[in-house]
């Protein structure tokens, strides 16, 4: 038998916890998507090749969660130039289509 939680270390209580879904912070993998959006690329295939290799997900996952992630208001105030350059891309192929 295991002796019960005695819950959280007083001696620990300013370190910091991982934001819950719904808080007011982006996550990780939310942050990790971002700073990819943000590198520049030398030629075709070398995004494709670091989402897999960074991310460990497919292109076509990644980019659904992208697209998801820049109508977050969270992703907006933490890095509002890569959202607002990806809202124009996409709002430029909309209106091509």
């Amino acid at each position: 038998m295991t002796a019960p939680d005695p819950g959280p270390d007083p001696e620990h209580h300013d370190a910091p916890a991982a934001p819950a879904p719904g808080a007011d912070e982006l996550s990780v993998r939310d942050r990790a998507l971002l700073a990819l959006e943000r590198r520049p690329w030398p030629g075709p295939g070398a995004k494709e090749r670091a989402i897999r290799e960074e991310l460990g997900i497919s292109p076509v996952r990644y980019y659904q969660l992208l697209n998801a992630l820049i109508e977050d208001e969270r992703a907006l105030r933490e890095d509002p130039v890569t959202v607002n350059r990806l809202r124009r891309v996409r709002d430029a192929r909309r209106g091509r289509r």
